[in-house]
């Protein structure tokens, strides 16, 4: 069980480190399309960012869809240790 805890934990961590690195790399001037890094950080993000994009409106200039994205997954993370606890 402490194993299956561990690897969620992992997966978890990767996906966070992997939208906060899509956000910093959206304010960068690149090509994202070219760049193999911003192709590679979008099809892993783009699952869970999307279908909040569709419900959540930008702030003006700002898509707040990441920050969002990273409390759902902590919501979920401790919701899923709650569950394996049992």
């Amino acid at each position: 069980m402490v194993l299956v805890i561990q690897l969620i934990d992992l997966i978890f961590t990767l996906l966070t480190f992997a939208i906060i690195a899509n956000a910093i790399m959206s304010w960068l001037p690149i090509d994202r399309y070219n760049n193999p890094v911003a192709r590679l950080l979008d099809q892993i993000t783009a699952p869970i960012l999307e279908p909040l994009r569709r419900v959540i409106p930008p702030l003006g200039m700002m898509d707040i869809t990441p920050i969002v994205a990273l409390i759902v997954l902590q919501v979920l993370q401790a919701l899923i240790h709650i569950g394996l606890s049992y």
